[in-house]
């Protein structure tokens, strides 16, 4: 369960970026959208949903790139470019892509991330100096770097690694050190680090908390479920049996609900093509790819729901950009229900995706600190960040429960819409030119 992200200096986001997903104080309204956890005698509270709204280049997608970039960064181990190159993300592989464009000055760029897993509460702040926007030569390094669990500091590296609390993680480690044993595995860790590794995932993992580091790791690889692009989406199951047909009833009842034109659909092997392809089984006898019979929506959607299932089955947090491109409303209207729901959602997973459908601007699904915006500066290009609760409840902009707020977020009451009249250009083209410049040429598959 995620708490809070931040980040800053991060493509359009030059000042913090404060994305939390913790209840906004004296909220009232759709209460049973809010996950506890009781950590000692403290319980934590956190939001099971978000919905991020605001114009195209204004930034919501560079909130979800920042989360997927932090979490290849950790998993990594490392700031140095990555060989494995991401369509849907670039500047996951190539980190020189992400300072702000603006900045002359080489300001580091700062990720936080807040989150609870396996009932510790962990927080990890990384600092990381990159140089300028493509700069790629640039000589990289750790310029901070902290760890936190259960509110109390276990390491914290600048310059150097002098705060080692290793009364904190007793418990995750198999040994039980002495102090003048901790100075000589520190003086060993700090010196097989490279300015560009991250402590977390050498020195620390090896040496002192490597039980700790994996329960971090595995939040990070199998839990914090990050996509960039809900296109580009293709969860397939492992089948090691070649030439069969493998049918998951789960997703074949969920397609069905949500609109399939065949009997069932299923996933085939080979022995000529060992991945397997979602295909159509039209009888006992006819089987057809399921790109050539389905809708792009039902497709869309039978390979991004598995990780729906994922979600709520390991309380993972699922974080997709524009989710709902292509699917119906009410289909995704029942997803975040599914969240909501505390008899089904009992391992405390979340839902956070971008939109520009305003029909999720409703008082009856999303809570007003559920609600998200981001709009950028027209004169810095800089992407700002707030939630629907920040506006409160009193004054003219005040913002109550039962408000519409689909018709005021139209009016520009909220803000992160832009007025886009496309009618100058045409006007120009027809009074200026007449016509399409010759150099001009459409083309059809």
């Amino acid at each position: 369960m995620i708490l809070e992200f931040r980040a800053k200096n991060f493509k359009s986001f030059q000042d913090e970026l404060v994305f939390s997903m913790t209840p906004a104080p004296k909220q009232k309204g759709l209460d049973y959208s809010i996950l506890n956890e009781k950590i000692g005698t403290k319980v934590y509270k956190g939001l099971s949903s978000a919905v991020i709204y605001g114009p195209n280049a204004s930034g919501k997608t560079n909130i979800i790139s920042a989360m997927d970039i932090l979490q290849h960064i950790v998993l990594r181990g490392n700031i140095r470019n990555s060989d494995n190159k991401s369509r849907s993300n670039p500047a996951a592989s190539q980190l020189e892509l992400i300072p702000n464009k603006s900045d002359t000055e080489g300001t580091p760029v700062d990720f936080s991330i807040k989150f609870i897993d396996s009932g510790v509460l962990f927080e990890y702040k990384l600092s990381i100096d990159l140089g300028k926007f493509l700069d790629e030569d640039y000589s990289r390094r750790v310029k901070s770097e902290i760890l936190y669990v259960n509110d109390s500091v276990v390491f914290s590296r600048s310059k150097s690694i002098d705060d080692l609390n290793i009364d904190v993680i007793k418990k995750y480690s198999a040994s039980d050190f002495e102090k003048s044993e901790i100075k000589t595995a520190l003086k060993l860790a700090k010196g097989n680090l490279e300015d560009d590794d991250l402590f977390l995932m050498n020195g620390f993992k090896a040496m002192f908390g490597s039980k700790l580091v994996s329960i971090i790791s595995n939040w990070f690889e199998d839990k914090f479920m990050v996509f960039c692009r809900a296109d580009a989406l293709m969860v397939m199951p492992s089948n090691s049996k070649k030439d069969t047909v493998l049918i998951d009833r789960t997703v074949n009842d969920a397609a069905r609900l949500f609109g399939v034109n065949s009997n069932a659909l299923g996933y085939h092997t080979s022995d000529d093509d060992p991945e397997p392809k979602l295909i159509s089984l039209i009888n006992e006898k006819i089987a057809i790819p399921a790109e050539m019979f389905e809708s792009y929506g039902t497709i869309r959607f039978v390979y991004s729901f598995p990780l729906i299932l994922r979600a709520l089955l390991t309380g993972g947090t699922l974080v997709i950009d524009e989710y709902d491109a292509s699917l119906h409303p009410m289909a995704l209207m029942s997803i975040v229900n599914l969240f909501h729901n505390d008899e089904l959602n009992k391992k405390k997973a979340q839902l956070i995706f971008n939109t520009h459908n305003p029909i999720f601007l409703n008082s009856n699904l999303f809570r007003r600190d559920e609600i998200k915006f981001v709009e950028r500066d027209e004169n810095t290009f800089s992407s700002n960040h707030y939630s629907l609760s920040d506006f409160g409840t009193a004054g003219e902009r005040g913002v109550r429960n039962r408000s519409e707020y689909m018709k005021n977020y139209f009016i520009n009451q909220y803000g992160a819409i832009k007025d886009i009249d496309f009618t100058s250009v045409i006007k120009e083209l027809l009074e200026g030119r007449g016509e399409l410049n010759e150099d001009v040429a459409t083309t059809k598959e």
